[in-house]
């Protein structure tokens, strides 16, 4: 069993490195540079095994993630945050707000669909990101997920820099 773990999360770490590859172009938020696009995966990841929890009432293990990751988690919790401050300015709360409700509401939703296979399926997640050898493992495995639904861009949701509306535009 251990040794399955330890093959997943090598393939999670091959699948992250080659999507790091891909051209900008491939990928779905051309916005975000790999380091902010990592950030945003550890945040899909939170959302997920979040709604697991939720869903599977394993409190237990998503308990087990936050103490072990803790220190992991706030430094992205203020990269994320840094990110929305820097894009949003003021409108930057709002903004990520509606960005972690709208995160866990499409893992939640995907959930609904797989019905009573959600948890078998699913579940498993929290045994991997949990056998990860050092913490430094998780933005590379977060990446392998694959967790940010295509329904959530944050990219399409930046304001332009530099634009301003003129009086007479606000008749």
């Amino acid at each position: 069993m251990r040794r399955l773990l330890l093959c997943m999360t090598a393939l999670a770490t091959l699948a992250a490195q080659i999507a790091q590859t891909e051209p900008a172009e491939a990928q779905e938020m051309q916005c975000l540079t790999p380091q902010e696009r990592a950030v945003f995966d550890i945040q899909a990841l939170r959302s997920e095994v979040m709604v697991l929890a939720t869903g599977c009432s394993d409190d237990a293990a998503y308990n087990a993630f936050i103490e072990r990751y803790r220190p992991e988690l706030m430094a992205n919790e203020r990269a994320i945050d840094a990110w929305f401050k820097q894009h949003f300015g003021r409108g930057a709360q709002t903004a990520h707000d509606s960005f972690v409700t709208d995160l866990a509401n499409a893992h939640s939703d995907a959930g609904s669909k797989l019905g009573s296979e959600f948890c078998p399926r699913n579940g498993m997640i929290f045994q991997e990101v949990m056998a990860l050898q050092r913490s430094s493992e998780l933005p590379a495995f977060a990446a392998g997920q694959d967790l940010m639904p295509a329904s959530i861009n944050v990219c399409s949701e930046v304001p332009e820099r530099g634009r301003t509306r003129k009086i007479a535009d606000r008749k």
